[in-house]
């Protein structure tokens, strides 16, 4: 497996069957490749769709059926197309079960930053904050580093999305929980050491008592 693979695979554990669930642009649209078709699990995306199935096969993509990053998705049987306003009602109402999102920091406190990449020209965070607000349960998918300098940090040096502390983050070297006494080391990717987790980190990691290997079913 690839980074992004066994991120995908290891953070589709996380859904459970019959719930709804925001996914984000990028590495966190993989996850519903690996969440089993019959799981009853719905996808939401914040433009005004609720049942997002896969990547339609080519030339049988629609132009008004597209994810938030525009796209092409299919749509599974019951789904539904609803109007942004209720979109964003969805999430600011705390109706979300669980939002999985890309990140470019996320600090000791559990805060992510994820809208603003330095030096690039951005139209703005999009649903970003309200997801990270509203949803009831946060999953951050991301990379552990970016050209070779931690995304995990002591604090968030990009703008914040949200003051509230996401609920778990999953990298290629570990699933990571953000506590209120810092970050808890839960599991490691196979093959890789606790020394090796924490040289790739900037932050500060607690390592749990009940550490184990990075599980993907």
């Amino acid at each position: 497996m690839d980074a992004k693979e066994l991120i995908a695979r290891r953070v589709a554990l996380e859904i459970r069957p019959g719930t709804l669930v925001n996914l984000g642009i990028g590495l966190p649209s993989l996850v519903a490749n690996y969440v089993p078709a019959d799981a009853g699990v719905y996808f939401q995306a914040e433009n005004g769709i609720i049942g997002l199935g896969a990547r339609p096969p080519e030339g049988m993509e629609h132009a008004d059926l597209t994810d938030a990053g525009g796209g092409y998705v299919s749509a599974v049987p019951g789904a539904a197309t609803i109007d942004s306003a209720m979109s964003f009602g969805l999430i600011r109402g705390g109706h979300l079960d669980v939002t999985v999102l890309g990140g470019l920091q996320v600090d000791e406190a559990g805060h992510l930053a994820n809208w603003k990449v330095p030096g690039k020209m951005v139209p703005g965070m999009g649903g970003a904050m309200d997801l990270v607000t509203g949803a009831a349960r946060v999953v951050v998918a991301m990379q552990h580093a970016a050209k070779g300098v931690s995304k995990i940090v002591p604090e968030c040096t990009l703008p914040l999305t949200s003051a509230r502390r996401v609920d778990l983050v999953i990298t290629e070297l570990a699933v990571i929980e953000p506590t209120e006494d810092g970050l808890v080391l839960r599991e490691h990717a196979p093959g890789v050491s606790v020394d090796d987790i924490r040289a790739a980190t900037a932050a500060t990691l607690i390592v749990a008592d009940d550490l184990a290997e990075m599980r993907f079913a």
